[in-house]
């Protein structure tokens, strides 16, 4: 069948006023937002499923925007008056405080901050889908997935070696924390809490550990021979 100019022409004009490839790009969007923010929600995180579709939406949105209004005029010599990297910057930051958002803190740890990334993360495929580079969006999204859900047995496998030890070590009166903090975490253990208590004779370290267990065997072996120390029991 040969289509006229004419009706070429129309067809052109018609799906050019309905932003049927706008449509197509915020679906896209859609697709690969929710393909990862499907994985956060089976992880059960609080940027889950709807959370991450509206922001790659967003992204792409505001990037095909801030190339149509590039468009709006030129100046004599044919450069644009519009600067089309202008809102894409203006995601990179603005996803930024989102993220930090969603990063908590509190007994001595930081959780947060895989979420924190992902969200980050989405919004470039999101701007990625609003530039019209689908392979690079597409492919981000697959590596993204991969890395959430392909890299859990490794950190499981990982988290088994680690282990969380409450400790309680006595030392003389007077006897300061910091040399004992200091000596801790050059053996790789990190102090996750800890509380002093003063008593008539002695004073007493009450710690949370993380560590690898032979870690905590060296450690305990320097401990004891510190002079201060007059006792370390660990359970």
């Amino acid at each position: 069948m040969v289509i006229l100019p004419a009706a070429q022409s129309f067809s052109d004009a018609f799906v050019e006023s309905l932003r049927l490839g706008v449509l197509a790009k915020l679906l896209l969007a859609t697709f690969l937002g929710g393909a990862i923010g499907l994985e956060r929600e089976f992880a059960g995180k609080s940027a889950g499923l709807r959370t991450n579709i509206l922001i790659c939406v967003g992204a792409a949105l505001f990037t095909q925007l801030s190339m149509d209004i590039a468009r709006v005029g030129f100046t004599p010599d044919g450069r644009p008056y519009g600067d089309t990297t202008r809102i894409a910057a203006q995601i990179v930051s603005g996803i930024g405080f989102l993220g930090a958002g969603a990063i908590l803190r509190g007994s001595g740890s930081i959780i947060g901050l895989t979420t924190a990334a992902t969200i980050w993360l989405v919004a470039a495929v999101g701007v990625a889908v609003g530039s019209g580079a689908y392979v690079d969006a597409i492919g981000a999204t697959a590596l993204i997935i991969l890395v959430l859900i392909g890299l859990r047995p490794l950190e499981a496998r990982v988290a088994l070696k680690r282990r969380r030890v409450h400790a309680t070590v006595r030392v003389k009166n007077g006897a300061p924390w910091e040399p004992l903090e200091e000596l801790i975490k050059q053996n790789g253990v990190h102090v996750y809490s800890c509380k002093t208590f003063e008593h008539d004779t002695d004073r007493s370290f009450e710690l949370e550990l993380i560590g690898a267990n032979r870690q905590f065997d060296s450690l305990v072996d320097l401990l004891r021979k510190r002079e201060e120390i007059l006792s370390i029991t660990t359970d």
